[in-house]
């Protein structure tokens, strides 16, 4: 199957997420174009299935990201789709805030219009020596009431590379279900 996958993101976890799940549905058998959604797209055309991410940042998901569902909203609500979301909050085990994840995903599609077939939360990365000094310091008050990482010398990243697989070969076998 030809799958597209498309991303969005602000620090590059987002990105790291979407080239792994490129090497699984690759080692699948599929054939993958991924893409980040800021640069040159290829439209829904030609693809069996399509599998979309971006990261939330300040309760919001990447404007491209946004923009690019709504322009083929249409197609992808005829095909195969996927969603994945890219946060700390994916981390966090408290119920509100795993709550307000969702809550925004579901705002997300419904502005959007989108209807895609499997979403799914992942927890993004800490990236400290990427921020500048005021960023920095926000994540680590932020990092610190929830009882996380505050040492800022270091990223930390707390993607479940096994629940990432898990979803990506639950696609998968839907899709390959379907055709």
């Amino acid at each position: 199957m030809k799958i597209l996958i498309l991303y969005g993101t602000t620090e590059g976890q987002t990105r790291k997420i979407a080239h792994f799940m490129e090497a699984i549905l690759h080692n699948a058998g599929h054939q993958i174009t991924i893409a980040d959604t800021t640069a040159e797209t290829p439209s829904t055309n030609g693809y069996d299935a399509v599998l979309i991410g971006s990261s939330i940042h300040m309760h919001k998901y990447q404007s491209s990201v946004k923009h690019y569902i709504k322009k083929h909203v249409a197609h992808l609500n005829q095909m195969p789709s996927a969603f994945f979301s890219v946060s700390l909050a994916a981390a966090s085990g408290l119920e509100d805030e795993q709550r307000e994840v969702q809550k925004i995903t579901t705002h997300f599609l419904e502005q959007t219009g989108w209807k895609p077939l499997m979403t799914s939360q992942v927890a993004g990365a800490l990236k400290y020596t990427e921020y500048d000094y005021f960023k920095r310091l926000i994540m680590k008050l932020i990092s610190k009431k929830e009882g996380g990482a505050t040492d800022t010398s270091q990223d930390y990243e707390y993607t479940d590379w096994d629940e990432v697989t898990k979803f990506v070969n639950e696609f998968s076998n839907k899709i390959s279900n379907k055709s």
